[in-house]
């Protein structure tokens, strides 16, 4: 049955009186307990180191683009991982400076200080560019010196840090670059050979030339359809026409002389003038002759006609063309089949073309993506160059001591007054709260109230404890002793307490 809330003070105070003793052993017990406890608690000595992070300096706004400085996303992490490495742990456990007796010691004693270093190691982040890192120790003077060194032992470590970062990323850029060399090179060199054994040129010069052939053939066949045409046209006019006619002359003894006279005149015509003495002259020999000539056949003298047969000269003519057309036809079919294999050819060229495509189009993207990445890669590989450079003067993201550490001159955490007073107040609560935790879980009837909550039924009458005359005055002798011994006790404690805040213990 749990106790009411509002009768809990009042039993309890029945229970400490009814276990005088029990409640004085347990405030001595806990009191003195706390109180030796605050004598042999060791006291922590923190000294710090601040930090800055100068990340703005003026070389990053005239390299931005150039070159990459070296940052740190989170620096209170990274210090931490840093200086809890072994390699710098081990460096800060054999040093001289700190522990004297370095130079005689062994790998399980340098194993102890690195756990010790490890454990006492903090590194606490203050706002802005700025972080602590520090040390706790048991010593005042290992305090102040441990957190020195780290500080040392962190910027030195971060510079080399930065500059193996940079170093290595130079290296790798610059393996990078010369193997995409040699693939370049070597890509080139297929392309070389490919390209030598592959003389069929492009599909585009394949194209136009197969585009021209065809033009060629396409007017070769027009051509050859309008001599074809005119064949037939005059193979019908020869059919339409007689190889020979009939040719009747005259002949006579003036005709000789005047075609002789005129031919002269014709000569001379070519050289000279018609006012010339020898044209005027031959002129009138050649009227002359004429007039003489109508006076005869007037006459009906001297006149000879002679009739015979003579090839035509038209069908002699048209035959001559039509043998030349039929020629030009078998010119024209000789050429029609020449361009005709030349097509064949170019066809044959294009299916080889359209075979090597692949390979082809494989090797230049082949080149194109190696020269990209190449030419890319050398540009990093400048920038890193430059970076590697920046780091190694000490540029970019540098660490400095903003506040050196200062010597420790008094302890961190709980001191002696403080366990003292908490002594003496655990101690006088101490009985209290046990007899309140013992009430909760006692399963007596304390006060009618549990009756009435539980039950269900009205509680008539309560009886009261009833105590003789001696048993009062016994329990007011127990009382007056426990007080006496509680009042020695606290001045005991108190004493003692003073006495070690002084310096007497």
């Amino acid at each position: 049955m749990a106790l009411p809330l509002s009768q809990l003070p009042v039993e309890i105070i029945r229970e400490i009186r009814e276990r005088k003793w029990l409640a004085y052993l347990m405030f001595l017990v806990i009191s003195f307990t706390i109180l030796g406890l605050g004598f042999v608690w060791p006291y922590k000595y923190q000294s710090e180191v601040v930090i800055f992070v100068d990340d703005s300096n003026i070389i990053q706004p005239l390299m931005k683009g150039s070159a990459v400085t070296t940052e740190v996303s989170d620096t209170t992490t990274a210090a931490r991982e840093m200086l809890l490495t072994r390699k710098v742990l081990a460096l800060a456990a054999e040093d001289k400076d700190i522990f004297s007796d370095s130079a005689a010691v062994t790998q399980n004693v340098i194993e102890q200080r690195i756990s010790a270093l490890r454990s006492g190691l903090f590194v606490k982040r203050r706002g802005g560019n700025y972080f602590t890192i520090g040390y706790e120790s048991t010593s005042q003077a290992e305090a102040f010196r441990v957190a020195q060194k780290l500080a040392q032992l962190f910027i030195a470590e971060s510079s080399e840090r930065k500059r193996t970062e940079s170093r290595g990323a130079y290296d790798f850029i610059d393996s990078q670059v010369k193997s995409y060399e040699r693939q370049l090179a070597e890509v080139e060199r297929r392309l070389q050979v490919f390209l030598s054994g592959n003389v069929d040129g492009t599909e585009s010069e394949a194209n136009a030339r197969m585009a021209t052939l065809r033009g060629q053939i396409e007017l070769a066949q027009l051509e050859r359809e309008q001599q074809v045409t005119k064949a037939q046209s005059l193979n019908q006019q020869l059919n339409e026409i007689s190889p020979t006619i009939r040719r009747e002359q005259t002949a006579d003894q003036f005709s000789d002389r005047i075609s002789s006279l005129e031919e002269q005149l014709d000569s001379l015509r070519l050289r000279y003038l018609d006012t010339y003495p020898d044209i005027v002259i031959l002129r009138e020999q050649i009227a002359e002759l004429k007039r003489q000539r109508a006076r005869a056949l007037a006459d009906g003298e001297a006149v000879t006609v002679i009739s015979d047969d003579v090839d035509n000269p038209l069908f002699r003519e048209l035959r001559a063309s039509l043998a030349k057309t039929r020629t030009d036809i078998q010119t024209i079919d000789t050429r029609i089949n020449s361009l005709t294999r030349l097509l064949a050819q170019q066809e044959a060229r294009m299916e080889r073309i359209q075979e090597n495509k692949t390979e082809y189009s494989e090797l230049t993207r082949d080149m194109e993506v190696n020269r990209q990445i190449y030419d890319d890669l050398l540009k990093r590989r400048e920038r890193a160059r430059v970076s590697m450079h920046l780091d190694v003067e000490g540029q970019g993201l540098n660490y400095r001591i903003n506040e050196a550490a200062q010597y420790p001159s008094s302890p961190t955490g709980p001191k002696f007054p403080m366990f003292a007073l908490s002594g003496l107040i655990l101690g006088i609560l101490a009985p209290f709260g046990a007899a309140a935790g013992l009430l909760q879980i006692d399963p007596r009837v304390r006060a009618k109230e549990q009756l009435e909550e539980d039950i269900g039924l009205p509680v008539l009458i309560e009886i009261p404890e009833v105590r003789t005359p001696f048993e009062k005055r016994r329990d007011r002798r127990l009382t007056n002793m426990v007080v006496f011994c509680s009042v020695i006790t606290a001045v005991v404690y108190i004493v003692i307490g003073v006495a070690r805040g002084v310096g007497y213990f």
